[in-house]
This record gives C-alpha cells, structure tokens and sequence, in this order.
C-alpha cells in the first residue's frame, strides 16, 4: 500500500483479549473525539497516551459513490462500522481503496486514510479513480498494524 495509508494517532488503550473477544487497541485520533477500537496484527510497541503511526484496514460490504455529506467514521467510539470519505489511492493487486474519513479533522495536517479492501465480487478498485467520494459499511475485524 501506499505511505499515504498511514494513519497517526495515540494509543489510547489496549483491550486484552477474553475468552469470547479479540485483544483491541484504541487509537485516538488527536483533535477528534474518535476512538476507533482495532484488533492489531502483531505487537503494537507504544505506551498508552504516546503517538502511534501505522495502517488501519476494513474490509468493505459494498462501496458506493455518494455526492452529500461529509468525512466519518461511524461511530465515534467502537469498532468502524461505516465510513465515508474521499479516495486517495488505489490498489488494484490487493483490490483496495485508501479512503480519507478525516470527517475535516486532520493529524499535524495530515488525513485519516482507511484501507478498504473490497468484498463484493462486482467491485474492483480500478472501477475507482483518485478523488471519488465514497461510502460503505464495514465487516468487523478491522485492523491495526503499527508502522
């Protein structure tokens, strides 16, 4: 994926796994009120309240070009269940969009981009172009991987 898929935040807590639920990490999103809870792949080397740099991937149900509303992550705390925002690059090998939800929030200036791996066989990447606005509601298992 592209560098500009990487999302900068501070880790605002790590969930433990339990017998029925996957460890999370909570990655806050200064300036915002997110709070997006992540299962991580691999081990996330920061402390609660420190930056943190890395990807955050989705997969998507279905992605639609949209003309209204704005950037989101819905809801504002939890796991991802739906996103909005503009394409910023695109992935046609791994079929995957990199969406910026910043909802107009921004990190040091920097977007909130989201990789959105499509899911429904109709779709394709290259169906998209760099600009498209879009949403889609997100299958659970969103995902963290620390840069």
């Amino acid at each position: 994926m592209p560098s500009v898929s990487h999302a900068r935040g501070v880790l605002h807590e790590k969930i433990d796994a339990s017998a029925t639920k996957p460890a999370l990490v909570v990655f806050a999103v200064p300036g915002s009120h997110y709070q997006l809870h992540l299962r991580p792949e691999g081990a996330v080397m920061c402390e609660v309240g420190k930056r943190l740099v890395g990807t955050i991937t989705c997969q998507a149900r279905r992605v639609d070009r949209t003309v209204t509303g704005g950037r989101f992550v819905e809801p504002v705390y939890g796991r991802p269940r739906r996103v909005q925002g503009t394409v910023m690059a695109l992935d046609a090998r791994l079929n995957a969009l990199v969406v910026n939800a910043g909802g107009g929030v921004a990190v040091d200036g920097l977007p909130l981009p989201i990789v959105c791996k499509l899911t429904d066989a109709r779709q394709k990447a290259a169906d998209y172009a760099v600009g498209d606005f879009v949403g889609f509601d997100v299958l659970d298992g969103a995902t963290f991987r620390q840069s």
